[in-house]
C-alpha cells in the first residue's frame, strides 16, 4: 500500500436538503474510520479561468492513500449511506486526485 496521500474532490448540487443532511450526519464517522480528513467546502468557488464554472458545492477531503480512498468508496456502509446523497443531490463529479509522493 502506498504512503502517498490522495485527495477526493466532489462537486454536487443539493436538491433536497433533508436527504443531504442525513448523508452529512453519517459521512464523518465513516470518513474517520478510513483515516480520511475533511479539508474544506465552498458553495460559491471563485473561478479564475476557464469556461464552465462548477455548479453547486465543491468539497475537498483527503485520505492516507488512493487504496484507502477506494476502500472507503467501496465500503458497504458508505454505499448504503450514499443513497441519501444520491436522493438529495445531483452529483456532477467525484474525482480521486493522487498526491505527490514523499520526496527523499
Amino acid at each position: 500500500m502506498s504512503d502517498t496521500p490522495a485527495f477526493m474532490l466532489a462537486n454536487l448540487v443539493i436538491r433536497d436538503t433533508e436527504e443531504y443532511r442525513k448523508y452529512e450526519k453519517g459521512f464523518f464517522p465513516i470518513l474517520k474510520r478510513f483515516g480520511g480528513e475533511f479539508l474544506t467546502f465552498d458553495d460559491k468557488p471563485l473561478m479564475l479561468e476557464g469556461t464552465t464554472p462548477p455548479e453547486g458545492r465543491l468539497i475537498l477531503f483527503k485520505f492516507p492513500s488512493a487504496e484507502v480512498a477506494q476502500a472507503w468508496y467501496d465500503d458497504p456502509d458508505y454505499q448504503a449511506l450514499s443513497e441519501h446523497r444520491r436522493a438529495g443531490t445531483e452529483l456532477k463529479q467525484l474525482t480521486l486526485v493522487h498526491g505527490l509522493p514523499p520526496r527523499g
